[in-house]
């Protein structure tokens, strides 16, 4: 059984890593902002799915991996970087899918696996859902103790933080949508999500 002491480390430092502006909780916040919540909870669940898969293989083996081939770090870092950018100047010209049209939802006709895919495909191509697992996860196992207990704990653990983030996102997302609405400034919500995609983006090539 895992170290309640070592738990006691792993929560609040989980959360805080959660919490920050990435990939997926800006994919979180644009959708509350064009789908709301309700409907927000399809890409959740695949995204939690991805995150629970993350976590699994950074315990089972990824890091010694990462260790051998550093260049695959490199990779999902500016890829990721790169693919955020990409998204933040497509929402800076009102294009692509995740960006909101006036009067209706650029997403509303995608369906609940079409939303539940794309968090699964955000969590698991997340470079810095890797890099965090990477690295924290596997201090926190002891390989003296059997390992299926310790790996649920900190899964279960993972997820509860995870979507309650997740959701505190999307909820926010969705009062800048009516707030937006209020004045007609559809322009201006894109902007906000697009910008902010780019600034995380750079903060993921460049840290």
């Amino acid at each position: 059984m895992i170290d309640f002491a070592l738990l006691a480390v792993f929560i609040p430092t989980f959360f805080f890593v959660s919490i920050t502006p990435g990939l997926c909780m800006t994919l979180a916040m644009t959708l509350g902002m064009t789908l709301g919540l309700k409907r927000t909870l399809w890409m959740m669940t695949g995204e939690l799915l991805g995150v629970g898969l993350v976590s699994m293989a950074a315990v089972l083996g990824v890091a010694a991996m990462m260790i051998k081939y550093p260049e695959a770090f490199w990779v999902l870092k500016y890829g990721g970087g790169a693919y955020l950018g990409y998204l933040g100047v497509e929402l800076w010209r009102s294009r692509g899918r995740m960006a909101f049209q006036e009067g209706t939802s650029a997403m509303g006709n995608i369906s609940r696996l079409g939303l539940a895919s794309q968090g699964f495909i955000t969590a698991v191509s997340n470079p810095k859902a890797w890099a965090f697992m990477v690295a924290l996860l596997p201090p926190f196992v002891d390989a003296d103790l059997p390992m299926v207990p310790q790996l649920s704990i900190l899964i279960i653990m993972i997820l509860f933080i995870e979507f309650w983030c997740l959701v505190l996102y999307a909820s926010g997302g969705r009062a800048l949508r009516r707030f937006l609405e209020k004045s007609g400034n559809v322009r201006m919500l894109n902007r906000v999500a697009g910008t902010l995609m780019i600034g995380v983006g750079a903060w993921l090539a460049l840290s």
